[in-house]
């Protein structure tokens, strides 16, 4: 008899270690590290029969790889598409992490049931009859669409051998268990050997998988670091549960950008694409109030109109509090020691909250003007014109910097309606016959003249 091999992993980082120990050496955490039966004896691949002899690649010369582009599935969610990259590369295994109750079953369920070719569902959470009554809010008529219960993988397999999908949803890899490890459904060492045969299967018939993963309480990936090396794109579904709208981000692609940004309202028959982001974050409110700007900022190939809202109040207790909800505090920080060092605005002894709507989070630095005007309206009490908006960085001398595309900035803008953007004066603008006023400014004292006289 073969004897059995076990070792230790961490299930938090998911370390491997040799022998047991209380503390983990590399995330630090307590009694994590538990043993787990590694493999067994007769370890096959997804789809390798005994005897079986398994074909072997040759490397090619660089000129002979076939160099065309990726044909892509539209998936029929145009949001999604556009966090991809185009479209479902063949082939291609993406990760979708989230919080619970995000609405990450549902994205997936409703892209599956829209797609017009066959695809296959995979639940290892809920029963048939559970996702039936979710997809007739959705789209029930959808004939392709199969759905399966099944938590292990060799029974899954068999299951694809049998309809033939060209698409393969599992939710979600977290449940899923093999043979070929007896530890238990959720632990590191099954969590990595069920991803792997997933991607075996994935580039080995060229159909796409999409994965749904649990995530811990740090917002990670549940899992081994090593999972989100596997995958081809990790994809991170954000919100909060007591609003309606959710934001999808790619962490990692290898088929197009990172920087795109998808925007999703949760109604009552599933999500629906926000095509105009501004909607949201833009308060329709009519009343002109202080410590408001409107910023022009990109999000990948997107240009969107962000609400800033600051708060400038005199300080109760003895230090001064800085709170960002949305943007680096840090950089507030810096952006307020500039007002106070350039411009003489004393906000030393005072508290500063600035929040940025919609619930997202923005690093261009184009917004650093809209901040400054922000906070100056709130110090000042006093209003800015809700038809003027903002799209420069703020540099450490108190000059104002150009930004990337101001272009398309200042053509967003024209579009919503705004009269005047307020720009960098060194900006070079090329486009032309446009409605709107291009107001340049050089420093922070011309912007502060310009808004409160």
């Amino acid at each position: 008899m073969a004897k059995v091999k076990t070792t230790y992993f961490c299930q938090q980082c998911g370390t491997q270690f040799a022998k047991w120990q209380g503390q983990c050496s590399s995330c630090r955490a307590w009694n994590t590290i538990v043993e787990e039966l590694v493999e067994k004896k007769d370890k096959r691949s997804w789809n390798r029969e005994p005897g079986k002899v398994k074909k072997v690649n040759r490397p090619l010369k660089i000129h002979e790889i076939d160099g065309s582009s990726e044909l892509r599935v539209p998936s029929g969610n145009g949001e999604l598409d556009r966090v991809l990259g185009g479209g479902i590369v063949p082939g291609s295994v993406t990760l979708l992490g989230g919080e619970p109750g995000i609405g990450k079953s549902t994205l997936l369920l409703q892209i599956t049931l829209k797609l017009p070719i066959r695809s296959l569902y995979v639940s290892g959470e809920e029963s048939q009859k559970q996702i039936k009554m979710r997809a007739e809010r959705i789209n029930p008529s959808n004939a392709n669409c199969y759905v399966l219960t099944e938590t292990k993988t060799q029974n899954i397999f068999k299951q694809i051998a049998e309809t033939k999908p060209e698409i393969v949803i599992i939710d979600s890899i977290q449940t899923l268990q093999t043979e070929h490890i007896e530890s238990s459904a959720g632990s590191i060492s099954q969590i990595r050997e069920c991803t792997s045969e997933l991607i075996k299967f994935a580039k080995e018939t060229n159909i796409p998988v999409l994965l749904i993963g649990h995530i811990t309480k740090d917002g990670h990936i549940a899992g081994p670091k090593i999972l989100e090396h596997m995958v081809d794109t990790v994809l991170q579904f954000e919100g909060d549960r007591n609003h309606v709208y959710r934001i999808l981000r790619a962490h990692k692609n290898r088929f197009g950008s990172t920087a795109e940004l998808g925007i999703y309202e949760m109604l009552g028959d599933g999500l629906r694409e926000v095509t105009n982001p501004s909607e949201i974050l833009i308060s329709k409110n009519g009343e002109e109030l202080s410590g408001t700007a409107i910023s022009a900022t990109i999000e990948g190939m997107r240009p969107l109109m962000v609400e800033i809202q600051a708060l400038v109040s005199t300080a109760v207790y003895g230090t001064p509090q800085r709170s960002c909800t949305g943007f680096n505090v840090k950089r507030l920080n810096m952006l307020l020691a500039v007002l106070e060092k350039r411009a003489g605005f004393r906000l030393g002894a005072k508290d500063v909250f600035l929040n940025i709507t919609g619930g997202i989070n923005v690093d261009d630095p184009s917004i650093d003007l809209a901040v400054v005007a922000a906070v100056l309206s709130s110090n000042e009490d006093i209003a800015i014109s809700k038809d003027v908006c903002f799209a420069a960085e703020v540099g450490l001398a108190g000059e104002i910097r150009p930004v990337q595309r101001i272009d398309q900035r200042i053509l967003e803008a024209e579009k919503l309606g705004f009269s005047t953007i307020m720009v960098a004066g060194s900006n070079k603008i090329t486009v032309k016959n446009h409605q709107i006023v291009i107001k340049k400014v050089n420093r922070i004292e011309d912007v502060a003249q310009f808004l409160f006289g």
